[in-house]
Formats: C-alpha cells, sequence, structure tokens
C-alpha cells in the first residue's frame, strides 16, 4: 500500500516537481505543473502534500469551486500520486488554527518540503509571498497509488 513516504521519496528525485489537477465548474480536468512536497498539517499534524499558491490563478479558483485534487509526482519511470481533500491557507483564506503570523512560517516549510530546500534569504522570500498574498494549499490524501 502506498503511503506519503512513498511521496516524499520521489520529491528529492526531481525537486518537487508534479503535475496538479483540478475540476473546472463544467467538470472537465484542468492541470498544470507545481513543486509540491510532504508537510504535517499545521492543525491536524497529519502528514498532508503542500504547495504554494498565487490567489489569482485558475487552479486556485478551481479549489475554491471544489476543493479536491490531484498530485502526481514523477522521476523517470517512477511516479506516485495523492487525491484528496485541498484546504487553502493563506492571507485570503484563513483557518482556524492558524493565526496570520503563522503564515510565513508555514509558507516557508511547504517550500522546503518541495524540493526548495533552504532560501538565500528568507526576508525576501517573506516580503514577495506577503506582497503576492501567497497561500500554502493543503491536500489530504484519500488515496495514494505508486509505480515505484
Amino acid at each position: 500500500m502506498a503511503t506519503v513516504d512513498d511521496i516524499t521519496n520521489i520529491v528529492a528525485l526531481d525537486n518537487g516537481l508534479a503535475g496538479l489537477s483540478t475540476l473546472r465548474r463544467d467538470g472537465s480536468v484542468q492541470s498544470t505543473v507545481v513543486n509540491a512536497g510532504v508537510i504535517d498539517h499545521p492543525v491536524t499534524k497529519e502528514p498532508v502534500a503542500a504547495f504554494v499558491g498565487r490567489p489569482a490563478t485558475r487552479k486556485i479558483a478551481h479549489l475554491r469551486e471544489n476543493p479536491r485534487a490531484t498530485l502526481l509526482w514523477r522521476a523517470g519511470w517512477a511516479w506516485v500520486a495523492a487525491e484528496g481533500t485541498v484546504e487553502l491557507v493563506g492571507p485570503d483564506d484563513p483557518l482556524d488554527g492558524i493565526a496570520a503570523d503563522d503564515l510565513p512560517g508555514l509558507l516557508r516549510t511547504v517550500f522546503s518540503a518541495s524540493g526548495g530546500g533552504e532560501h538565500d534569504d528568507w526576508a525576501e522570500y517573506d516580503r514577495v509571498m506577503e506582497a503576492e498574498r501567497r497561500m500554502a494549499v493543503l491536500l489530504t490524501p484519500t488515496r495514494i497509488y505508486v509505480n515505484p
């Protein structure tokens, strides 16, 4: 049975590069590429897949309307996919249990887990994230499947 450990293992192989699929209002699928990894949910402490999102994108609009998505990571012929429900955590999308001043640390954690490692200038990173009203997108897996 596949687990979040399978995700963590493959993230390390290709810098967290993942395909994200969301549903449009008409039921068709929209796909894009994000850097995503695994973190502990900031409230429940359960492992979730996460990436940093920009509020004015179609993927975020889709997730606001239908908070379900699939993330797919690959490295060579190996891949792992996680389907699940999504929570948005940001200045425009508060989440109970997360204070506004917790957001910079959460975004840093997501960045690092998504293949970014350590940033050269965390203060500048925080400034840009705040200016662009960036958010953490947290996917709680309901199904994980893998092709090792």
